[in-house]
């Protein structure tokens, strides 16, 4: 599935219900937090209210592709510590 704006068109080559591809681009629209992944340039992590999208940018035509979604879990203290650097949990 292919969905697009005037300004935003999204690629969907996993077939996400057309609900997730809707709300992938009101996330995008509205300003959501998109954080980089450190170890693949032009790919991201889009923090949605429930869902986190992750998407790569083609570099030649600025598309957006999804290639995955997992819930958007609020950090608790736990998990804050577990990723501290040193930690042993």
């Amino acid at each position: 599935m292919t969905c697009c704006t005037s300004e935003i068109r999204i690629e969907d080559p996993r077939n996400h219900p057309t609900e997730t591809v809707l709300a992938l681009r009101d996330a995008l629209s509205q300003g959501a937090t998109i954080i980089a992944d450190p170890k693949r340039r032009g790919f991201y992590e889009v923090h949605g209210e429930s869902v986190v999208y992750y998407i790569r940018v083609s570099p030649v035509n600025g598309n957006v592709l999804l290639l995955a979604t997992w819930p958007n879990e609020p950090e608790t203290e736990l998990t804050r510590k577990a990723a501290a650097p040193g930690s042993f949990y």
